[in-house]
């Protein structure tokens, strides 16, 4: 059994791009791995200074994650700023990374870019090293990520073999990359799905507003009537019916390309499928309270703070510094 680290920001509500692109991975992931499944709340920070909700937002996440099949048993869910040996090890990764590998990192140089003039800060700057820790505090040898993120993972296992050499009597492990398939959907304007795009289709939303977002998805754009055939594989709605309709896939592509079947018709299959693929989500979601979710997470922060304090306690160690114990 390996440990595999993973996690996501609490930024807004989880939508079916997250599903498809990450949970799916980490239901099966559970079965079989050591798994510690963190709510990012220091990263959700690196690129915004104020949010509110983040609080709000990190229960909600946990809530969509428990009602996906996420097991508190199998895995540890947690907080990442509950575990305080998150911030130790990156200041301690901080004192032996080199800036430039970190102002060639694409992320800090496209969300500056994205975020204007002033946007630059130490913690978006440092975002890897923290990332970095994240990973190495628990000794993850194996963490999911696409192939758009392998650069990043690669300047993680940079910094821990830096900081290995630096002192030898860590031992931090050098993690590899699990990779996952990209999720094929797109957002319902046709870019990528994405919550800054206003384009997606939130897990927890009730049933009345999906139904509305998928009424007014992007479909094949050469059908200007409802009398002209389409193409199916040019339709934004195809890969979702792959997905959520495989048993009509054959009728969707012989009804679009005859015009027998409408848009709106389409959509229509679409939308019950989804219903019904989600009902016992739903249900489980409705279900869970707020005091429940807290629990859960404050049971996962126990345990990751076990675990990390093993790691810590070598590292200190290693680099000789004085133990707590011995100044009280």
């Amino acid at each position: 059994m390996g440990t595999v680290l993973s996690g996501m920001r609490p930024t807004g509500l989880l939508h079916l791009g997250h599903y498809e692109g990450v949970i799916r991975n980490w239901l099966e992931l559970q079965k079989t791995e050591k798994c510690f499944f963190f709510v990012a709340d220091l990263h959700a920070l690196t690129d915004r200074t104020k949010n509110d909700e983040i609080g709000k937002c990190s229960i909600e996440m946990v809530k969509d994650w428990l009602a996906l099949g996420i097991d508190p048993n199998r895995a540890t869910i947690f907080v990442q700023s509950h575990v305080p040996a998150h911030a130790e090890l990156s200041a301690l990764f901080g004192m032996v990374t080199p800036v430039s590998w970190l102002e060639r990192c694409p992320t800090y140089k496209d969300r500056t870019l994205q975020l204007g003039e002033g946007s630059e800060n130490l913690g978006l700057l440092s975002y890897p090293v923290l990332m970095s820790a994240d990973i190495a505090v628990y000794g993850a040898d194996k963490v999911p990520v696409g192939e758009d993120q392998v650069v990043h993972l690669e300047l993680a296992r940079e910094i821990i073999r830096r900081f290995n050499s630096h002192y030898p009597g860590s031992n931090l492990v050098e993690p590899q990359p699990l990779l996952t398939k990209a999720s094929k959907l797109m957002g319902t304007d046709g870019r990528k799905m994405s919550k800054s795009y206003g384009n997606t289709l939130e897990l927890s939303a009730a049933i009345e507003a999906t139904s509305k977002r998928i009424r007014g998805m992007k479909t094949d754009e050469a059908r200007k009537l409802r009398a002209d055939p389409g193409e199916p594989l040019r339709c934004n709605l195809y890969p979702y019916h792959e997905i959520y309709s495989p048993d009509k896939t054959d009728e969707i592509q012989s009804g679009c390309r005859s015009a027998a079947l409408g848009c709106v018709d389409c959509k229509k299959i679409l939308f019950e499928n989804l219903v019904s693929h989600f009902e016992e989500y739903r249900k489980k979601r409705n279900q869970l309270s707020d005091e429940e979710v807290i629990e859960i997470i404050k049971c996962g922060a126990e345990r990751a703070r076990m675990a990390a304090e093993a790691v810590m306690v070598r590292i200190r160690n290693a680099i000789k510094m004085l133990p707590a114990e011995k100044a009280e």
